[in-house]
């Protein structure tokens, strides 16, 4: 059994696999950072008994020593910590500099792989920051990672309002075409940025690929945003001639991609 571990800006996500069976947690424990110190008594209730940890980190270098100080203390092992590179799982990096890209979005475009072989796929992940990446087939029996977008996410919209301003309120509420109200203004001015991104990138997948990509979310500011994505690509589709096709939500992409690159190179088949 493999850890994987996904370390965000605000979250650590934990989950597992059988390297033998491709077997995965059903559902993965989500801790703030400050709860580091429960790792330990989660992984001790696995069975098998973990051999080895594969994660991402974003959260910078101290947290990465503090959780692999947990592992090595209690487990006498490392987490081995991904980063970009130009190849890995049967997924190309475009980026110019490999290394540069986001752990984590390195490893949501791998665990994304099985739903590309037919075709473009994006994954829009509404986080602290919200990304949203292209995957696509290349022609050679590969996939590659065509790039994307990196903007503030929907909580952070919301807070830099009230940071940055002098009378707008950290507002909450339903969307509105057009909005009568502040609150109802914020609300919809967010969520109408944030899907514009999205359909921005889904245009520009149709454009490059000739087909439209299939579209993903993840991520806990996806509530925010879900439907004003869903109305604005349902018109989009609807002016191209394009049957409706749903925004289809994925939990755990960057597990997903962990689960991938801790059994690459052993044969074993990950759904």
């Amino acid at each position: 059994m493999i850890v994987l571990v996904d370390v965000g800006n605000t979250r650590i996500k934990l989950g597992w696999i059988r390297v033998q069976t491709g077997g995965r947690e059903r559902t993965a424990l989500t801790l703030a950072h400050g709860d580091v110190g429960l790792i330990s008594a989660w992984i001790k209730e696995l069975d098998p008994t973990p051999t080895c940890a594969v994660g991402v980190n974003v959260a910078g270098a101290t947290m990465a020593s503090t959780i692999d100080a947990v592992f090595q203390r209690d487990f006498k092992f490392k987490v081995r910590w991904v980063c970009g590179q130009p190849e890995m799982a049967g997924v190309r990096n475009a980026y110019n500099k490999p290394d540069q890209l986001g752990a984590d979005r390195w490893a949501s475009m791998i665990g994304l792989a099985p739903y590309a072989r037919s075709g473009p796929v994006m994954l829009a992940s509404f986080g602290t920051a919200t990304t949203v990446d292209t995957l696509a087939p290349d022609g050679d029996e590969g996939l590659t990672f065509h790039g994307g977008l990196i903007f503030p996410g929907p909580a952070l919209m919301r807070s830099s309002l009230v940071a940055g301003t002098a009378n707008l309120p950290a507002a909450d509420g339903p969307t509105a075409p057009y909005p009568t109200h502040t609150h109802q203004a914020i609300t919809s001015g967010i969520a109408a940025a944030q899907a514009g991104a999205v359909l921005r990138q889904w245009r520009e997948g149709f454009e490059r690929f000739g087909r439209a990509p299939r579209v993903f979310s993840s991520g806990g500011g996806w509530p925010i945003v879900e439907a004003e994505a869903q109305r604005l690509l349902y018109r989009a589709q609807g002016d191209l001639g394009l049957p409706k096709e749903e925004i289809r939500w994925v939990a755990t992409p960057v597990l997903d991609g962990l689960a991938r690159v801790a059994v690459e190179g052993r044969g074993v088949h990950v759904t």
